[in-house]
C-alpha cells in the first residue's frame, strides 16, 4: 500500500509526489497518456520562475526524473474510479489493475476541444497552440488566428493583439458569446478583424508547420484563404472527472469544486491542477496545486 496514489502525472501530478516524497511518504503516479501533461506540446516555456527558456518537453522529463529520483513509482495505467475504504482507497484501472493509498491526489487535468481537423495534431507546436499566454509572444509581429467566440476567445486575441501585427478572430456564429464588455473591446482594436459566420476547414502546410487556414463561409460556402504561421485554438476545455464525481463534488462545468485548500467532500481524497475549478490554469498555478494537495496528504496521514 502506497502512502499517496496521484493519478494523473502533470505538473500538479509530479509536484504533489515531490512534496510527498520529500515528506518521507511513498508515492505511486499513474498516467493513461503522457507524464508531463499538456506542457509536452509546448516547445518554449518562458513564463516559469527561474527558467530563462526551456522546452515543455524538457521540463516535463526533468520533473519526472527528480521524483523518480527521489524513489516515486510512476505507471502507464487509467483509473477509471476510486473504492472509498474508510482508511485507505483503492484506485481502480482499465486494465484490472488496482493500486492501494492512504490518501488520492486527483490531478487529471483537461484536454483542449480540438477542432478536429486533418493535420491538427502533428501541427501542435508547429504553429497551432492551445495557450495565447503560453505561446503568443513566439509570434511577436507575426499575423496570427484566433479561432472561437467565447471570453477565452476574445481575451486570446486582446492579448495577441499587443504583440501581432494582425489578428484573425474566426467564430461559426455571426455574434460572439462572451460578455458584451469583451466584444465592445475587441471592436475597438484596429489590427483584430473579426471572420465571422465561418469555419476552417483546412490546415495547410508547409515545410511541416502551419503556412494558413482555409476558411468557409457557413452561409455562403465562400472559402478565403488566411495566411497565418500561428493558429490559437480556444473553443473550450474538457475535464475528465466524471469517474470521480461520486467522491469530490463537479461544478456545473464539470470541474472539482474544490477550494485552494484542495480538499474533497472525501476525507483522504484532494484534487490538484486543471481538473480544479479555477479562474487562471497556468503552469504556475498547476504546482502550486500540486504543492498544496501533496502537503495537505501528509498532514491527514500524520494526523490518522
Amino acid at each position: 500500500m502506497y502512502d499517496i496514489v496521484i493519478i494523473g502525472a502533470g505538473p500538479a501530478g509530479m509536484t504533489a509526489a515531490l512534496y510527498g516524497l520529500r515528506a518521507g511518504k511513498s508515492c505511486v503516479l499513474l498516467e493513461c497518456n503522457s507524464f508531463g501533461g499538456q506542457i509536452v506540446y509546448s516547445p518554449r516555456v518562458e513564463n516559469f520562475p527561474s527558467l530563462m527558456q526551456i522546452s515543455g518537453n524538457e521540463l516535463a522529463s526533468n520533473m519526472l526524473d527528480q521524483v523518480t529520483s527521489l524513489g516515486a513509482d510512476v505507471e502507464f495505467a487509467k483509473a477509471t474510479s476510486i473504492e472509498d475504504c474508510g482508511d485507505y482507497k483503492k484506485v481502480l484501472c482499465e486494465d484490472g489493475e488496482v493500486f492501494e493509498g492512504k490518501t488520492v491526489v486527483i490531478a487529471t487535468g483537461v484536454k483542449h476541444r480540438k477542432l478536429g481537423i486533418k493535420g491538427e495534431e502533428e501541427l501542435i507546436g508547429s504553429g497551432i497552440s492551445y495557450c495565447a499566454v503560453c505561446d503568443g509572444a513566439f509570434f511577436k509581429g507575426k499575423d496570427v488566428a484566433v479561432v472561437g467566440g467565447g471570453d477565452t476567445a476574445l481575451q486570446d486575441a486582446v492579448y495577441l493583439s499587443a504583440y501581432c501585427s494582425k489578428v484573425y478572430l474566426i467564430h461559426r456564429r455571426d455574434t460572439f458569446r462572451a460578455e458584451a464588455k469583451l466584444v465592445e473591446k475587441i471592436r475597438a482594436i484596429d489590427n483584430i478583424e473579426t471572420v465571422l459566420d465561418s469555419n476552417i476547414t483546412a490546415l495547410n502546410i508547409e515545410d511541416g508547420m502551419l503556412s494558413s487556414v482555409t476558411v468557409t463561409n457557413k452561409n455562403t460556402g465562400e472559402e478565403r484563404i488566411i495566411s497565418v504561421p500561428g493558429l490559437f485554438v480556444a473553443i473550450g476545455q474538457v475535464p475528465e472527472n466524471t469517474p470521480f464525481e461520486k467522491l469530490a463534488r463537479l461544478d456545473e462545468y464539470g470541474y472539482f469544486n474544490s477550494e485552494e485548500s484542495t480538499v474533497t467532500k472525501t476525507k483522504g481524497i484532494f484534487v490538484a491542477g486543471d481538473c480544479r475549478a479555477k479562474e487562471v490554469r497556468q503552469l504556475t498555478t498547476a504546482v502550486g496545486d500540486g504543492a498544496v494537495a501533496g502537503l495537505a496528504a501528509c498532514k491527514y496521514i500524520d494526523e490518522q
